[in-house]
């Protein structure tokens, strides 16, 4: 049986999470097995909705997703937010806000949130973010041990900041790095 093979990959604004089509998908939506040559098999670990952007993790061993996606693995992410985001707000998003899942509230664990200074340096997103004319933004480091769907988006909001832009920059030890938007590296294995 051949080895597994695994690749951290920096996904792009507008591609779901997935490589198969279901039946729920429609046909022009973009998949992460457009952005390169993977071997059969692969899938991705965890997701990224299909307007956040950054790292996510491939892999042709399922049990990989396993620990990955557990709590004790910590996931960053950079959000730039509508508005200058206050102190209060920050720790609000530090000890847990509620936000809704699957209809119900829930709320999310404690975690850490900071300013994010200077402001980093991104790419331009394929669709053009609304421009300073209309109010400042701010960058907001996030770092969550869970993963709800859209969690980061609904907490920002629940605090009066909505995301404007979102980026996985870290899973566990494993940075974002130089990765270029739509880019791979195979990797021996992931080191979280």
């Amino acid at each position: 049986m051949p080895a597994h093979r695994h690749f951290m990959l920096y996904k792009p604004y507008g591609y779901l999470s997935q490589f198969i089509r279901t039946e729920t998908v429609r046909k022009n939506k973009k998949l992460l097995g457009e952005l390169g040559s993977f071997p059969e098999g692969t899938m991705a670990i965890g997701r990224l909705d299909e307007h956040s952007e950054g790292l996510i993790f491939l892999t042709t061993d399922g049990m990989q997703s396993h620990i990955i996606t557990s709590t004790k693995v910590e996931k960053e992410y950079y959000a730039q937010v509508d508005g200058k985001i206050t102190l209060e707000a920050l720790k609000k998003l530090q000890e847990g806000v509620e936000i809704t899942v699957k209809k119900e509230q829930y709320l999310t664990l404690p975690g850490k949130a900071k300013i994010v200074s200077p402001i980093p340096i991104f790419e331009p997103r394929a669709k053009k973010i609304r421009d300073e004319r209309h109010g400042a933004t701010s960058w907001v480091s996030i770092t969550i041990k869970e993963g709800k769907y859209r969690q980061v988006r609904k907490m920002t909001a629940a605090v009066g900041f909505p995301t404007l832009r979102l980026i996985r920059v870290r899973i566990g030890n494993v940075a974002l790095g130089n990765l270029k938007s739509g880019e791979s590296v195979e990797v021996e294995s992931f080191d979280v």
